[in-house]
């Protein structure tokens, strides 16, 4: 990388995996199955950019700034949202496979969840008021002092959350995936 800034650019293919991309700023940029494997994305700033096939899987997002961003089929898996900068964080996930990643204490409102896969991902104490899990994986997903308040889980699969552990007024489920609230009772339901 020979600058600090791109504008309106579009890197497809590119290799990125165990490189340093430290202290960059990508403004409007295209990514397409580029590879950010094990990629240093420390205090890097990514504003309305669009990734589509990428790969950042253990890629350091150390004070890395997500500003309106949208993944699109991406693998994104063990990734610590939660490190990334909070400054406008804002991120739209479709078709992308996250599994085992954290947004441990990430406000978040309003984020969109679209065919994911969630499986063990760690949103504990993070604010997800008002965000949608539209046909979303939740298998052994984290929620503990989580504000779901007005979420969209009618069409999000294999969750299990504790109603008394977060915030989950409003929130909206389907008669099906009710179920998923009720597991801590160890009832069974006919």
């Amino acid at each position: 990388m020979q600058s600090c800034l791109y504008d309106e650019k579009t890197f497809e293919n590119n290799d990125f995996s165990d490189k340093q991309m430290c202290d960059l700023e990508f403004s409007d940029c295209r990514f397409i199955n580029c590879n950010f494997t094990n990629t240093n994305l420390r205090t890097t700033d990514f504003v309305d950019c669009q990734f589509t096939g990428c790969n950042f899987s253990n890629a350091n997002t150390d004070n890395t700034g997500f500003k309106n961003n949208v993944f699109t089929g991406c693998k994104m898996m063990g990734l610590n949202f939660g490190a990334a900068s909070n400054f406008l964080f804002a991120v739209t996930f479709i078709n992308c496979i996250l599994d085992l990643s954290t947004f441990f204490k990430k406000k978040m409102k309003k984020t969109r969840f679209e065919s994911c896969s969630l499986k063990e991902v760690d949103f504990e104490e993070a604010d997800l008021g008002q965000s949608v899990f539209n046909n979303c994986d939740l298998l052994n997903a984290s929620f503990v002092k989580t504000n779901l308040e007005k979420a969209d889980f009618r069409t999000a699969y294999n969750y299990n959350l504790d109603p008394e552990a977060n915030k989950i007024k409003k929130a909206r489920f389907s008669a099906q995936g009710v179920v998923g609230l009720l597991s801590k009772y160890d009832i069974v339901i006919d």
